[in-house]
């Protein structure tokens, strides 16, 4: 092993074991204190100029303070474990089986999240960071409310970075931009009556059932577009009834609605009105209402238009530079999530915005999750390169 405190191979133990540390920790959503200090004293340990906790909970690393900025941004929380006796490597052990780190976060996205952090330290100690505030986030209850963090994170340090890189899981493939999405409640209301008599009320499921009718041949019109396609989903239905004796006064649904680039928010306004005409019924963004583990109350809006940054664009062009370096060899190909992440704040806010990071997106909330150790050293290194070529 290389014995130069400025080489990534100096670091490389450390950084494995670190991450293997953040997946033994478990930090569902709202749960992320535990973790949440650990990186914090990382930080630190690391020689980060500062590090910061903010109300809400969300960690702030910073190295130098030169006249651009670039945020690396990755989330501490995971998705819960319902199914743990069904993985073949227990999901908060953090083993590394055949090159491969296995565990609940592993990928989604505690990985990236240890490799920005050690990316950092890294342009410090090679004197990278001359001209450049680096910024390194871990962020709270992405999984739920995702752009909130950073959207509260942002105002509460009145930080607005130069540049912004998403370290969700790419396979370490540059990612230009992702689907929006809308998550909306539609509610049909009734008339209740016994259930001896229901001549004399209006059952709310009976209206609901032509809607998701409707439903179902949007989302098959929506799949016969191109890629990337849109998709409408049917994810939750629920009824109220005064007892199981009676005819149901409120039916609702929840969906969710994944946009493309070139769909607007008044698009999917005319798409719900369309499913609900006619019917007793009515739509709203499904509003969420959650808690970080810091008591604040966190109120989320689930409606963000798609987004896509340009190939001609610097910072782009910057991370083709820093990716010819780390891999040797030009991009074959970009990536485009089909999830959302907390690049909606940035974006909306006007701040160039890409995604990069190890592992493989569509291992995500599922059993023996796992990221490849060696994708984990080379986000590293691109991450460092990236912050000398911004």
């Amino acid at each position: 092993m290389n014995s130069d405190p400025n080489d990534l191979h100096s670091l490389q133990q450390d950084l494995i074991e670190f991450t293997q540390s953040l997946v033994r920790i478990q930090s569902f959503s709202g749960q992320e204190e535990e973790i949440a200090r650990l990186i914090a004293a990382r930080m630190q340990a690391l020689g980060f100029d500062e590090v910061i906790i903010d109300a809400m909970g969300n960690v702030l690393g910073r190295i130098g303070s030169g006249s651009k900025s670039i945020l690396f941004d990755s989330h501490m929380d995971t998705v819960t474990v319902n199914d743990a006796d069904q993985w073949d490597v227990p999901p908060f052990s953090g083993a590394i089986v055949d090159g491969r780190l296995y565990g609940r976060g592993s990928m989604d996205m505690k990985a990236s999240l240890a490799a920005s952090i050690y990316a950092a330290a890294l342009a410090k100690r090679r004197g990278l960071a001359a001209d450049t505030t680096v910024y390194v986030s871990g962020t709270v209850f992405e999984e739920d409310c995702d752009g909130e963090n950073l959207k509260h994170l942002f105002k509460e340090l009145n930080l607005r970075p130069d540049f912004v890189v998403i370290c969700e899981p790419s396979e370490n493939r540059i990612a230009l931009g992702h689907k929006g999405k809308a998550q909306i409640a539609l509610k049909t209301l009734g008339v209740s009556a016994h259930g001896s008599a229901p001549e004399k009320g209006l059952n709310a499921v009976y209206e609901m059932a032509e809607i998701i009718q409707r439903v179902e041949h949007v989302n098959a019109e929506l799949m016969k577009r191109g890629d990337p396609r849109p998709t409408l989903v049917l994810s939750r239905i629920s009824s109220v009834s005064a007892s199981l004796n009676a005819v149901p006064s409120e039916c609702e649904i929840y969906l969710d609605r994944r946009m493309v680039p070139g769909e607007t928010v008044e698009d999917i306004r005319q798409e719900m009105e369309r499913l609900i005409a006619g019917k007793k019924a009515s739509w709203e963004v499904g509003r969420l209402r959650r808690t970080s583990w810091t008591g604040m109350e966190i109120n989320y809006e689930p409606l963000h238009p798609a987004w896509k940054i340009d190939l001609d664009h610097p910072l782009t062009r910057a991370c083709n530079e820093a990716f010819r370096e780390t891999f040797g060899r030009d991009p074959d190909r970009y990536d485009y999530w089909d999830f959302s992440t907390n690049a909606v704040t940035p974006v909306s806010l006007g701040i160039p915005t890409i995604g990069f990071g190890p592992g493989d997106s569509k291992l995500a909330h599922m059993i023996n999750e796992n990221c490849p150790v060696e994708q984990i050293v080379e986000a590293c290194a691109f991450y460092a390169r990236l912050i000398e070529k911004i």
